[in-house]
């Protein structure tokens, strides 16, 4: 059996457990805990180590599901974890205040150590209540204005077609290469 990773990275409530459990055919091991940094998220839990699932396809290929940490004091556990990753599945949460500055900053980190293979997820856009939040279009143009061209999509987290349209688009791109 060939097998592969691929990491789940993005702001601290974008749905990153979420879409690993939405999309894992096995038991998802998560290490969250009680949210202490309520003052950057109201979320009750959040990601303190590796979130990890899997799935299979055919014909013999696992995909390890390997979810990090949104907040910036675990960049170690980033750095680590990307270690031999196929490539990163960056989830930004559309309604967070900072949305359109976590996009670029977590796109240029993994971009910026040699993740060739990226794809963008923008969730909770149908939470949104104001003209301030991340719009798929501003998404475009925020990555474009810094020669950043990887696919984008809008999607719901807890929905495994669209997690698992994310994961097909970012296989696609690395087969794309090889040819």
């Amino acid at each position: 059996m060939k097998e592969f990773k691929i990491i789940f990275a993005g702001s601290m409530g974008a749905g990153k457990t979420t879409a690993i459990q939405a999309l894992s055919d096995e038991a998802v091991v998560s290490t969250d805990v009680a949210n202490s940094d309520k003052n950057a998220n109201s979320k009750l839990f959040t990601t303190v180590g590796i979130d990890y699932g899997q799935i299979f396809l055919p014909p013999d290929v696992k995909i390890g599901l390997y979810g990090t940490p949104g907040q910036e004091r675990f960049e170690l556990v980033w750095r680590i974890v990307t270690e031999g990753a196929l490539g990163v599945i960056v989830l930004i949460d559309a309604s967070a205040a900072k949305s359109a500055q976590e996009l670029p900053y977590y796109v240029e980190y993994f971009h910026n150590r040699n993740m060739d293979h990226i794809v963008v997820g923008i969730t909770h856009a149908d939470e949104i209540g104001n003209d301030d939040h991340l719009t798929l279009d501003r998404a475009f143009e925020l990555l474009t204005e810094r020669e950043l061209n990887f696919p984008i999509f809008e999607v719901d987290a807890r929905e495994k077609e669209d997690i698992m349209l994310l994961v097909e688009t970012l296989i696609t791109s690395i087969e794309a290469d090889l040819i």
